[in-house]
């Protein structure tokens, strides 16, 4: 049997057999970790690895009995509803945020829901100890007796839920467990790589759902290599700054469920708690009468969410103004900016724009150009926007202003709110006009200086 040794970037994955200071992949620098493999069978075997088997002998489609299973409902609406309508048997779950977002915080009411409906759990955690959990949990109020383990061998901790058997399991963290046999230290690509693999194998034999808390790199993107995500059945990103109150619960992957919905979770002194209105609390700071600000009606998975666009334009004192944005793309935001200089003949070259979506939510949609271009004239010519006005509508290159999707989820959630004034693309197409309402349709951005001003 013979050995052979490999270099694997722990960044990205990227595999090379001779090292490098840095790596041709993601160009980090010390960032490969050696680790030795063999391709013998037998090796393979010995060193520990695992097979899902069901017989091996194919069958038909039809021949295939599919039951009913019931999902494990956490009673927390907002993570059932981000995973489909609950958690499903023998499904992993990652989960992923920056540090200190709350992820352990809403992972221990969850279990707690869990038990206290008649669910055996397991908390896994590899990061703190048994004391430690308990005065969270104490913080929390968490009343069920839940069973928690402090390890970090893989190897023990599948033994001990191979004998508990129990429904859900959790492992904090993922970067945390490690498997005896392999070299590498906690962590590595390799590490990460098998250990995840091996609970694969655990829960879809023993039908036991696990939920593995990972640890995210500075970009943001979840640590360890890109195949951890395809390896799992659903992908979850807590979003949100700590110095904010609002977290946002968001689905990257799911097999069981709808892709880019969201859940809208506070922050309180007591743990978590559900915002069953994210349009409501989102808009709660909003000032009546404000230069520079616009509402829109912006589509999370299935949920009409309205939120406010803040636009500051100021007069520059720099050769290169500055752009600064949060949370929305900064080359939509150029993009808008050139469209408005060449449509409308207003000038920006020499003006510092700052753009913020106030609550800390993050707009991919282009539904929201038009209510970011009416809060940027409102800022550049110091006038207000009425406060009943709510806009949304995508922006062409030529300044034409292009319908978007499920217009009446929007137009409803505005109506929940008191939204009298809808500026909206001229070719719109929606079910029934709301009553009081005023639709202000607009075909090309170079009427809307005329329409609003």
């Amino acid at each position: 049997m013979k050995v052979k040794s490999k270099f694997v970037c722990r960044e990205c994955g990227y595999t090379t057999a001779k090292w490098m200071g840095k790596c041709p992949g993601c160009e980090a620098w010390n960032s490969l970790d050696e680790e030795q493999y063999s391709k013998s069978s037998e090796a393979r075997k010995q060193q520990g690895f695992t097979t899902l088997s069901s017989g091996g002998t194919p069958v038909e489609l039809d021949d295939i009995s599919l039951t009913e299973i019931p999902r494990y409902q956490t009673n927390i609406s907002e993570f059932d509803r981000v995973l489909g309508g609950g958690i499903v048997p023998a499904s992993l779950i990652l989960l992923g945020g920056d540090p200190g977002i709350g992820k352990s915080t809403l992972i221990l009411e969850t279990l707690n829901n869990l038990a206290l409906h008649n669910h055996s759990v397991l908390y896994v955690t590899g990061e703190e100890s048994k004391e430690q959990i308990k005065m969270r949990a104490e913080r929390l109020g968490v009343k069920a007796n839940l069973l928690i383990m402090a390890e970090n061998d893989l190897d023990k901790i599948l033994k001990q839920a191979d004998k508990l058997k129990p429904q859900v399991m959790v492992v904090d963290s993922i970067q945390t467990v490690f498997l005896p046999h392999l070299e590498s230290a906690p962590g590595s690509v390799s590490q990460v790589r098998e250990c995840t693999a091996k609970i694969l194998y655990f829960s879809k034999s023993s039908l036991t759902s696990s939920i593995l808390i990972g640890h995210v790199t500075k970009e943001g993107s979840l640590a360890g290599p890109r195949v951890l995500e395809h390896m799992v059945d659903t992908v979850l990103y807590f979003e949100g700054e700590n110095t904010q109150q609002f977290r946002v619960l968001r689905t990257i992957k799911n097999r069981y469920g709808s892709t880019n919905e969201i859940g809208v979770f506070e922050m309180t002194s007591g743990g978590l708690s559900e915002v069953m209105n994210p349009s409501e609390h989102f808009l709660k700071g909003k000032q009546e009468q404000s230069s520079g600000s616009c509402v829109t009606a912006c589509i999370e998975g299935t949920r009409p969410i309205l939120t406010e666009i803040q636009s500051l334009v100021t007069h520059s004192h720099l050769n290169n103004p500055r752009r600064t944005c949060i949370g929305i793309d900064s080359n939509r935001l150029s993009l808008i900016l050139a469209v408005l200089e060449k449509c409308t003949g207003l000038k920006f070259f020499d003006q510092d724009v700052y753009v913020n979506v106030a609550g800390g939510l993050k707009i991919t949609e282009p539904a929201s150009d038009l209510a970011i271009a009416v809060s940027l004239l409102s800022s550049l010519k110091n006038q207000t926007v009425p406060a009943e006005l709510m806009a949304f509508g995508e922006i062409g290159l030529n300044g034409e202003i292009r319908p978007v999707s499920q217009t009446d989820s929007r137009l409803s959630e505005s109506t929940k709110l008191g939204y009298s004034k809808i500026l909206i693309p001229f070719r719109s197409k929606f079910d029934k006009n709301p009553n009081n309402i005023e639709m202000l349709k607009i075909k090309h951005i170079q009427d809307l200086e005329n329409m609003l001003f």
